[in-house]
């Protein structure tokens, strides 16, 4: 990328990053996964991964460790106020949040702003493409991995696992690249508007405790 490209792409990367922090909930993002035939290992892998529900209970073995969370929760809960209002609500999504992220081990950060791109942060966001829930998760995933039952996708924890095992399975496949990684997810690798969009909302949800 030449010098004026690059200087282009960070202004067009910071002012995507505004316009996430100002604008209203917007409609789910029109790209989507794309089904590509998975080997058996994978498939019984992921389908691992999704399985087992437990409700997400966090441990500490340090008090410490346990501070650092509710502070994080508390900053966080704060900041998703304006786009849902009622505490109980918030508060157990963000704990699902955080447990399922952490179980894929991504960045929670990282998961909040792409729910952010991907639906808004409404639970029953639908796609153009028929994508579903927070993470907008493509139906064909439950037949790929799951029980079958796309209508699951409305599932708070269920919607959460699928999204964050799908995309560190994407980022498994990439090498670690979060770039490719977040356009495969969105069914646009190697386009650059998606991921713009996820690493600008990121900033709004990365909270130092």
């Amino acid at each position: 990328m030449t010098a004026p490209a690059a200087r282009l792409d960070r202004r067009a990367f910071a002012c995507a990053g505004a316009a996430l922090l100002l604008a209203p909930a917007a409609p789910a993002w029109a790209g989507a996964q794309r089904e590509e035939p998975l080997a058996d290992s994978i498939r019984s892998m992921l389908s691992a991964s999704v399985s087992e529900l437990a409700p997400p209970k966090p441990r500490f073995d340090q008090i410490e460790q346990r501070v650092a969370y509710l502070r994080w929760l508390g900053e966080t809960s704060q900041r998703l106020r304006p786009r849902k209002a009622e505490h109980q609500t918030r508060v157990e999504f963000l704990e699902t949040v955080w447990y399922e992220s952490r179980r894929a081990g991504l960045e929670t950060a990282l998961v909040l702003g792409l729910i952010q791109v991907e639906s808004g942060f409404r639970k029953y966001a639908i796609s153009s493409a028929g994508a579903r829930g927070y993470m907008q998760v493509m139906p064909f995933w439950t037949k790929a991995i799951g029980d079958g039952d796309p209508s699951r996708l409305f599932h708070l924890q269920t919607n959460l696992r699928f999204g964050c095992v799908i995309l560190r399975h994407y980022l498994d496949i990439e090498r670690g690249d979060l770039f490719l990684a977040l356009g495969r997810y969105n069914g646009s690798r190697g386009r650059a508007e998606y991921p713009n969009l996820v690493f600008g909302a990121r900033r709004q949800w990365d909270v130092r405790v």
